[in-house]
């Protein structure tokens, strides 16, 4: 202690940040088993017991966000790695540096805008009397309503994610890339390989690895289905198909203050995390040998 303890001082600020932050609030979860009142506090409100988790599972509604979280979610995890390994594969082809590096800032940038911003464009862009819609009329075809009916929403949801977020997620797919040893494309050019069978033979065997760890993490992520960007473009119209665990808390726990029964469903949400997470980790040291501890 006495030759390592700047370590450890360096180390205090960031467990009282944790402890502040984290730790702390998670006192909050009691309400969750209260009839919780602002003006009686965690202390002094009369406590039911498990009487708003019965209130929420007896709920129909709660079932609908459920499955609507777990279906965008899903669709959300499966089309960005899709995308994103495609992505990767189509820029580590381009043989220009610059050209490369071009196309690598603009489908990065997307990401560093928040969805209220990209929100107000898409509101704007997709809108009955927005360019999409013009350009429908203009062919004379009738213009979908992306966010106004609940055939289109999810999808709309699912496409505008990909657009903000796939550009950054081949980040990682790039660095497996260049682990991928050059003198097996040269091998397999030489016995005759085209471009995409050494794609299909060296490269994707060569990222495989990293493609089933991304996705057995991402099976902790199956119920995080994008606060922001479904609170920024939903309306009571898409409920039935766009309302999820975030946006059902926020609309039941606040703007109605039913707080306690907000407090159960984000606590639900929270232990099923859990247990995801941890079956995540699990699939990841079981198939690709990712382990923390």
């Amino acid at each position: 202690m006495a030759r390592t303890w700047p370590l450890y001082a360096m180390f205090v600020p960031a467990l009282v940040v944790l402890a502040v932050f984290s730790y702390y609030p998670m006192y909050g979860i009691v309400i969750a088993f209260q009839n919780y009142n602002p003006g009686l506090g965690f202390l002094r409100s009369p406590w039911v017991g498990l009487a708003n988790f019965r209130s929420i599972f007896s709920n129909p509604d709660f079932y609908t966000v459920v499955r609507n979280s777990f279906v965008i979610a899903t669709s959300k995890i499966i089309t960005l790695q899709i995308s994103a390994i495609a992505l990767a594969l189509l820029l580590n082809e381009v043989a220009s540096l610059w050209l490369k590096r071009t196309l690598q800032t603009v489908l990065y940038l997307p990401y560093f805008l928040s969805w209220i911003v990209l929100g107000g464009i898409l509101l704007d862009i997709l809108s009955s009397s927005g360019l999409v819609a013009q350009a429908f009329r203009a062919m004379g075809l009738e213009s979908p309503m992306f966010l106004g009916s609940n055939t289109w929403f999810v999808p709309t949801l699912v496409v505008t994610n990909v657009w903000q977020s796939v550009g950054w997620s081949t980040i990682i797919y790039l660095a497996a890339l260049t682990a991928v040893d050059p003198q097996l494309h040269e091998a397999a050019a030489i016995d005759g390989a085209g471009r995409w069978q050494r794609v299909r033979h060296v490269t994707l065997p060569g990222i495989a690895s990293t493609v089933v760890l991304l996705a057995c993490l991402n099976l902790g992520n199956v119920l995080q289905a994008g606060f922001d960007q479904v609170f920024t473009l939903y309306n009571p119209a898409v409920y039935a198909t766009g309302d999820i665990l975030d946006t059902y808390v926020y609309r039941v726990g606040l703007t109605l203050g039913r707080y306690s029964v907000g407090g159960a469903v984000g606590l639900f949400k929270s232990a099923m995390g859990f247990i995801l997470i941890t079956l995540a980790y699990y699939l990841a040291d079981r198939f690709a040998g990712y382990r923390i501890f």
